[in-house]
């Protein structure tokens, strides 16, 4: 079931997580709300994706995202969170993030501790870039899904 719904298409508003990405993991993500989460099919598989990433009319970097309850933080609610690789100045909540995912890197499984999961997760990011740099996907970064209509431009981003 993971594959079946990509590339999936996804847009909606940065809003504040468990604040851990950037704190205990120094790999920052960006979180989309209740609504946009259970808009996603409910029937993809949890794990860790790939794709591209644009924060309001900006530019489309590459990104790794996990669907899930992340175990090791032993989540009750699913959450999708987007890693970009790219090094913003500043947070940006509440702007829009335009998502597509393209493809399944691993399923979603706890970790005995912190060291390993970043590891797995710098991991993770190699192999976005890696798979990212195909030319069948390297397409899809100009996707004009990523261009917003005028009007819909947020904090002059």
């Amino acid at each position: 079931a993971a594959m079946r719904h990509l590339p999936y298409f996804c847009r909606g508003e940065v809003v504040k997580g468990f604040g851990r990405g950037s704190k205990e993991l120094g790999i920052p993500t960006a979180n989309f709300s209740e609504q946009v989460v259970e808009s996603f099919p409910s029937d993809i598989s949890t794990g860790i994706y790939y794709g591209w990433a644009c924060v309001g009319n900006g530019d489309v970097h590459k990104m790794v995202l996990s669907i899930g309850w992340n175990p090791f933080y032993k989540n009750i609610k699913k959450s999708v969170e987007t890693h970009i690789i790219h090094t913003f100045k500043e947070d940006f909540y509440g702007e829009i993030l335009s998502i597509v995912i393209i493809g399944y890197i691993r399923p979603e499984k706890n970790f005995d501790s912190l060291e390993a999961l970043i590891s797995a997760i710098q991991e993770d990011i190699e192999e976005a870039k890696r798979q990212l740099d195909l030319p069948e996907h390297l397409k899809l970064k100009e996707d004009n899904f990523f261009h917003l209509p005028e009007g819909k431009i947020v904090n002059n981003h």
